[in-house]
Order: structure tokens, then C-alpha cells, then sequence
């Protein structure tokens, strides 16, 4: 064991690496564990009961209309909730559009999770926002929440008339299991050729099955939050199987994927301390180096889901002015 700089895990953990700007935002989220019994008792208001309350909204985010929808599902499965939020500045011409994934692990969160931050960007880029109610494993496991999302970006496509939507600026994202989500279905509408995208915003996306699970562990990261025993569990839950093995479908998980040439431009986005950093960092130089158009950024001292905690603290306010800038990038390409 070397003694000048001895494994974290072993010794005083990784707290110390956490932005101090941060650290309060690390207090306000609760402790959980992840098992059937408990994501039961998530789903059925135990997180909410947690203390963890989103901010009121603003003026600006109250003008938002906010359109609850049910569209038809994949074939032989039910219809997909979505919620679509219409800005309300009137617009000079056909709007850009934004499908968001939420977070969640792939067993938790609904498309209502992010109401606030999707009426933000209706308000700032004048954008249609549409958030997609997947189904949840492990109840619907691969493929049944990315079917869900298609059916959603299909419908958006379909009626980009009724919506004024220009169906050349249809960006998708999400959040953590939301981001891995978006990876997946940029794949799976690159394999079917039907629905262009003009962006996928990678938010700390859960991307491959082996963190976690058959990779080697990151020594400074994954301790909070979010670990490597709740990634196998979230993976385990939507492939049905374990993860990290070589009977994984490469379809089913982004970073298995052999080959990334012909995928829309990408924004990713993680924490320094985040269990996702090594995954994104691969998958984005994957992406560069397939010549896909990808922006990367790697928050200092930040761990999972640190927007959470509000966005007093910098490297918050960074965070979503990026998310927000790349977005408005990609718009104002047609």
C-alpha cells in the first residue's frame, strides 16, 4: 500500500473531494436503499416524505402550459403518459422541440420528476418540452422503456404541424438513467432510420452495465448517491439478468455498442465523483473518435445528482447554463 496516498475507501472515503460549495446540497438528499421492497415504498411517496422538496416555481415557470397526453404505445403495450410543456411567449416561427428521459435508476422517478427545470427551458429557448412517463423495470424490462421513448419521439414527429414544431430541431436527454435512456434511443432511431435527432444531452448518463459490476472499480468514485451496488441493481432490474456479462445484449446497453458512427451530436456532462465518470469519459471519446460532434464536461467535485441540492452553488449554476447553452446551440443549427 503506497502511504503518501493510500485508497480513499480503505481510509477517510472521498468526501474531502467534494466541491465545499457542494456539501450542503449533500446534506439535503436523502439516504436510500434500492431493493424491491424499497423502491415499493419510493414509488409510493417515501422520497417525496424525505424532506427533499423542489423549489416553488418561478413567474416565469408558472406561464408554461404544462399538457398532460396519453400516446399510443409499442405494438401490444399500453399507452405512454407524457406531459408537454408549451412556452407561452408567442413564436416568431416554428419552435424547437426537446424530449426529456428522467432519472431514476431505471426503477424509479416519473416524467413529472423534472418539472421544473423542463418549464425553465420552455421559458428560456422557447423550446415545446415533452417528458416521457416510461414504463419501469423491474415490472418492464429491455426494451420496454426505450420502446416507450421512440413512441413518444415518433408521436412528437408526427404531429410537429399541430405542435409548430420544426421536425429538423428535435433534440433528446435526460438524467442518469434518463441519460442512458436518450443514448439508447439516439442508437435505436439511428438503427430504424425514421426519426432524425439533432442532439442528445448525456446528463451523467447510465451507460454501461459493467460499472460496477465487472470493470474495475474507480477508486475516487461512486460513494455517494449513487453506488456500484445500486448500479447493479438498476442494471440487473432492467436486463433482466445480471450485468457485466458477456450474455448482456450489446442493444440494450449504449457502451456495448460496437459502433457510435452516424449518431447526432452530443452534449455529456458529469461529476468529478460521479460512478458515471469513467463510462462517460469513454463513451465520449468513443463518439469523437466514430465522428460524431460531442461536447464534454467533467463538473469538479461533484458527485451524483449534486443539482439537486439547489442551485446556489457555482458549479450548479454551471452545470445548467451548459445544458442550456448546448441546447440553444443545437436549435439555432436550421
Amino acid at each position: 500500500m503506497n502511504a503518501v496516498n493510500p485508497p480513499p475507501t480503505a481510509t477517510r472515503g472521498t468526501r474531502h473531494l467534494i466541491a465545499p460549495e457542494l456539501l450542503a446540497a449533500l446534506e439535503k438528499l436523502p439516504s436510500f436503499d434500492i431493493s424491491l421492497e424499497a423502491i415499493a415504498a419510493l414509488r409510493s411517496g417515501g422520497f417525496r416524505g424525505s424532506g427533499l422538496v423542489p423549489p416553488p416555481l418561478t413567474p416565469a415557470q408558472q406561464a408554461v402550459r404544462c399538457e398532460e397526453r396519453f400516446v399510443a404505445g409499442p405494438t401490444g403495450a399500453p399507452d405512454v403518459r407524457i406531459l408537454v410543456y408549451h412556452p407561452s411567449a408567442p413564436a416568431a416561427g416554428l419552435r424547437p422541440a426537446y424530449l426529456h428521459m428522467h432519472g431514476g435508476g431505471f426503477v424509479l422517478g416519473s416524467a413529472d420528476l423534472n418539472d421544473g427545470s423542463n418549464r425553465q427551458l420552455a421559458s428560456e429557448l422557447g423550446c415545446v418540452v415533452v417528458s416521457v412517463d416510461y414504463r419501469l423495470a423491474p415490472e418492464t424490462p429491455y426494451p420496454g422503456a426505450v420502446e416507450d421513448c421512440y413512441a413518444a419521439l415518433g408521436w412528437l414527429h408526427r404531429e410537429a404541424q399541430r405542435l409548430g414544431i420544426d421536425a429538423a430541431r428535435v433534440a433528446v436527454g435526460g438524467e442518469s438513467a434518463g441519460g442512458g435512456h436518450a443514448a439508447a434511443l439516439a442508437q435505436l432511431a439511428r438503427r430504424r432510420g425514421e426519426l432524425p435527432i439533432c442532439l442528445q444531452l448525456l446528463d451523467a448518463p447510465m451507460l454501461d452495465d459493467r460499472t460496477g459490476s465487472s470493470s474495475d472499480p474507480h477508486p475516487y468514485c461512486g460513494e455517494f448517491v449513487w453506488t456500484p451496488a445500486k448500479n447493479r441493481f438498476g442494471w440487473r432490474a432492467l436486463l433482466g439478468r445480471e450485468p457485466g456479462g458477456a450474455d448482456v445484449p450489446a442493444e440494450a446497453v449504449p457502451a456495448r455498442a460496437a459502433d457510435l458512427t452516424g449518431l447526432p451530436p452530443a452534449f455529456i456532462a458529469v461529476g468529478a465523483i460521479d460512478l458515471f465518470l469513467e463510462e462517460s469519459l469513454e463513451y465520449a471519446r468513443r463518439l469523437i473518435r466514430a465522428g460524431v460532434p460531442t461536447e464534454l464536461h467533467v463538473i469538479p467535485g461533484a458527485f451524483h445528482g449534486f443539482g439537486v441540492g439547489g442551485d446556489d452553488a457555482p458549479q450548479v449554476r454551471l452545470h445548467m447554463r451548459l445544458r442550456r447553452d448546448a441546447l440553444e446551440r443545437a436549435f439555432s443549427v436550421n
